[in-house]
């Protein structure tokens, strides 16, 4: 049988991944990091500790995140102040990532067929919305009364969803194209008039 020379000691791999990070990164980029992850309000301690700096730190990167709009702010339970992502930063990110891998042709190509399909939606259930889908049929079941409503299926109900969110980050893609081809056209006049 061969000779196996077992370690001394088992070192934590989180720790060392820990330490790494920490090492390799400002308290910053932690703070950033930790907070684009973020969806529920939480405080600046909670934060603190899962980026592995002080709370004092967190708070100052956090006020900082939140001026330039990347952190929304509330009043916690306590009166503290509580940060999470703001919608708007993820509604860019999400924009910003899609104009990275679509066309804006193609993306006007998408946006009309989703269009299309909630228009199908709205036809086929008479409604404006999958909730309203779901208020209808809950209250067709209370009063126990017969409807010519078809009834949707959990499967369309999620995709309806899924296509009207879709349909928003698209929107709001095709918006920020739009926006950054009038900038772009801008800076490259030199008379400050408008091009044609």
């Amino acid at each position: 049988m061969g000779d196996t020379t077992l370690p001394d000691e088992f070192e934590d791999i989180n720790e060392v991944v820990s330490d790494e990070w920490v090492s390799e990164t400002t308290p910053y980029e932690r703070v950033r990091h930790v907070i684009a992850h973020t969806y529920s309000p939480v405080s600046a301690d909670t934060v603190a500790e899962d980026a592995q700096t002080s709370p004092k730190t967190a708070r100052k990167h956090l006020n900082a995140l939140a001026d330039e709009g990347f952190v929304g702010t509330t009043t916690g339970e306590h009166g503290g102040t509580t940060y999470q992502r703001s919608s708007e930063s993820l509604v860019v990110e999400q924009a910003a990532d899609i104009l990275e891998h679509v066309s804006t042709d193609e993306l006007v190509t998408r946006i009309s067929e989703m269009r299309d399909q909630l228009n199908t939606y709205r036809e086929e259930y008479g409604v404006d919305s999958p909730e309203e889908v779901t208020i209808e049929q809950t209250n067709q079941l209370l009063s126990e009364t017969d409807s010519n409503q078809s009834d949707i299926d959990a499967e369309t109900l999620q995709n309806w969803q899924t296509t009207r969110r879709n349909l928003a980050f698209a929107n709001a893609a095709l918006s920020i194209a739009n926006a950054e081809r009038f900038v772009d056209d801008e800076s490259r006049t030199t008379d400050g008039n408008i091009p044609v």
